[in-house]
Order: C-alpha cells, then sequence, then structure tokens
C-alpha cells in the first residue's frame, strides 16, 4: 500500500468513519460494519487531499474528463472537491461539479445544470457497495449525451467486486460481511438493526 492510500486508510479511522453495530444497507443487506464518508469529508482539508489523489489515478491513466458528477447526497461535497483537483491540474478551461438529484426515484440534472452533447464525464461518489448509484449515474450521462470516460470511489465497500465499463478507481478497498435479512446472525441476537444512509430503501 502507498504511503498516500495508507494515509486515506488512517484518515477514516483518525475521524470515526468506520462504524461497528447492526446496519441496513441501502442494498437492503445486513451489516456489522457501515463507513460514514461524510464524517470525513466535512472537512475540506482531508476531502480535497482525497480527490488529489483519486485525480492522480485518473489523469495518470490518459483520462482527462470535462465535467464531474455525482449523485446527491452521498456525493454532494465530493464532487465539487473532485473538479477542483481537477481543474487545478487541467488549466485550459474551468471544471464543472454537477450533483444529480433522485427527487422521484431516479436520477436527474436539475438547478439549470446541463451536460452537453460529447462532453467526457468522470462519475463520482463517496462509498460503493453494490455500485447501484454509479451505475444509475453513468446511464444518466449517456442519456444526456454525455460519454463516462471513469468512476471514482473514495471507499470501495465491494472488495473491488464491482465493473461499470468503464475505469474505476479507489483508494481505500474493504470487504466487510453482509447477510441477508433472513440469515443475519445479528437478527438472530435481536440486536437492533439501523439505517444510517440517506437513501431510502423500498
Amino acid at each position: 500500500m502507498s504511503s498516500s492510500v495508507s494515509k486515506a486508510d488512517n484518515l477514516l479511522n483518525e475521524v470515526g468513519a468506520v462504524l461497528s453495530g447492526h446496519f441496513l444497507l441501502t442494498s437492503g443487506a445486513h451489516s456489522d460494519k457501515y463507513v460514514q464518508a461524510q464524517k470525513l469529508l466535512q472537512y475540506p482539508r482531508y476531502g480535497l487531499f482525497l480527490a488529489q489523489l483519486l485525480i492522480d489515478q485518473v489523469l495518470d491513466a490518459n483520462i482527462q474528463p470535462n465535467v464531474v458528477i455525482g449523485p446527491a447526497m452521498g456525493a454532494i461535497h465530493f464532487e465539487v472537491m473532485m473538479a477542483q483537483a481537477l481543474d487545478h491540474k487541467l488549466a485550459d478551461k474551468p471544471i464543472r461539479g454537477l450533483f444529480a438529484e433522485r427527487p422521484n426515484g431516479y436520477f436527474e440534472l436539475r438547478r439549470g445544470m446541463e451536460i452537453a452533447n460529447g462532453e467526457k464525464v468522470l462519475v463520482v461518489e463517496d462509498v460503493t457497495t453494490t455500485g447501484g448509484s454509479v451505475k444509475q449515474i453513468i446511464d444518466l450521462v449517456h442519456s444526456l449525451g454525455g460519454t463516462p470516460v471513469a468512476a471514482c470511489t473514495v471507499i470501495d465497500r465491494s472488495g473491488g467486486n464491482v465493473s461499470f465499463g468503464i475505469p474505476f478507481f479507489s483508494l481505500v478497498k474493504l470487504a466487510f460481511s453482509t447477510y441477508e435479512p433472513e440469515n443475519c446472525p445479528l437478527c438472530q441476537e435481536g440486536i437492533p438493526c439501523i439505517k444510517p444512509g440517506s437513501k431510502k430503501i423500498p
């Protein structure tokens, strides 16, 4: 592990972003661990540091996006930090940081934000577990005429098992145990289950 990526891992623990308990994940599965990345990203200094590490990976792969987009609420701060880090590296024109909202159960761009036909788009989020949100954002970008060129996350909770059909970059890979509700040992022990994220589960 490189020293910079090791520092990213240490920062998560320093701010208490890795939680232990009994959690209901967005996928519907249960787990004894949960990563609350916003405990880290609330500090712009840390968020920009992580964004710079990810942007270095993207540019080292000869990928140069024109736009950064992330899902609300998970990437509501991070997409701006990623755009700022990319803007710092590419001086030809300002880089936009967009966020997609899901007011009716599907992602869309609102508030005057747009993606032009042919724009090269970097999709970002804070934590990736099943990759469902990233896949929906990629579909949105395609529907608007943009070209998704890469995806980035601070924490790949899948342990490296997700794939989007485009290059995927992460800083920290975690592989926590997950359980289907009917086979969850934490449920069997009677430990209360909480839903810490922002996305509603059907």
